[in-house]
């Protein structure tokens, strides 16, 4: 599954909000909830649609049921996407529930055509635009960090240039986000699944952010990618782990929970936590099974890799 199947599923869950009564899955919470509650490790955050079968379409019901499984944040590609009223809404069940708002997606993310490497300046001009009118999305619903993709490769441009392009653009994007102490989180993605992307590799995007230069761009470091594209997890992020500020997650093949790929979890994990991590790390994959036994699935996943 692949990140604009998962806006789109975001995007879809919010207008089946309100289908369903607010407050649905609280009338029915004995049915619903878990008998244990779990505390992680780490700050695993779910995404909409990943519990609808226990919680229902409500966002904020959807919410609530993370919460009660012991998730302590949430993260939501979509949610720029999102009438304001109801960002408002969510980020004040957030609140509540003393959940953290995890990445969203900053901008337009250009898949088949190049736009940040070009050094077009147009390009350039509309991808600031769109910092600056997250920035008020991220006030809005308490976020941290925000996800932004260089996009496609320019065929015709030494990929020095191309380089020289992006980090121009990303300083000045930097400038625009770090006086509300907010940081976009570059995610390098997989040939397999993005064939043609600029950013790639974790040493690649390492490599931008120390020449950016700010606390404002750091990596968003996912597994799955990662696994695909480079492999020696443990050890890529280590050496890129002062500009890792985000993980996300997904088991290889198929990007559904830990435990039904390859991917040791259990091991990385516990490494990342050993490093001090205290940061979000979002379930940015699919569930391996459909209904709620799929559902409880993705929930035992999670006890038995943060179990260390």
């Amino acid at each position: 599954m692949n990140r604009r199947t998962f806006v789109k599923q975001n995007l879809a869950a919010s207008a089946l909000a309100g289908l369903g009564p607010v407050g649905a899955y609280a009338t029915n919470i004995s049915e619903n909830t878990f008998p244990e509650e779990k505390t992680f490790n780490l700050k695993y955050a779910p995404h909409l649609g990943m519990f609808r079968e226990h919680a229902g379409a409500n966002p904020l019901d959807q919410l609530n049921f993370m919460a009660d499984q012991g998730f302590s944040a949430f993260e939501d590609n979509g949610m720029k996407g999102r009438d304001k009223s109801l960002q408002k809404e969510m980020a004040s069940t957030m609140a509540k529930r003393n959940m953290e708002m995890g990445v969203f997606v900053a901008h337009t993310i250009y898949w088949t055509k190049p736009n940040l490497t070009s050094g077009n300046a147009d390009l350039r001009e509309e991808f600031l635009k769109e910092i600056r009118e997250s920035v008020e999305v991220a006030k809005r619903v308490n976020a941290k960090w925000m996800t932004v993709v260089p996009g496609y490769i320019d065929q015709r441009q030494n990929i020095q240039y191309q380089t020289a392009n992006v980090i121009e653009t990303l300083k000045r994007a930097a400038a625009i986000l770090e006086p509300h102490d907010l940081s976009m989180v570059l995610e390098p993605l997989n040939f397999r699944d993005h064939p043609g992307l600029f950013l790639s590799e974790s040493p690649q995007a390492y490599q931008i952010c120390k020449a950016v230069d700010s606390p404002s761009c750091k990596i968003l470091f996912d597994i799955y990618h990662q696994q695909i594209q480079e492999g020696n997890l443990i050890p890529n992020i280590e050496a890129s782990w002062d500009e890792i500020a985000y993980f996300q997650v997904g088991d290889n093949p198929g990007r559904k929970e830990p435990t039904t790929g390859e991917i040791n979890y259990k091991n990385v994990f516990k490494f990342i936590h050993s490093k001090g991590f205290n940061g979000i790390v979002g379930m940015e994959h699919g569930n391996s099974r459909q209904g709620k036994e799929g559902e409880k699935a993705v929930i035992e996943a999670y006890k038995q890799s943060d179990n260390f």
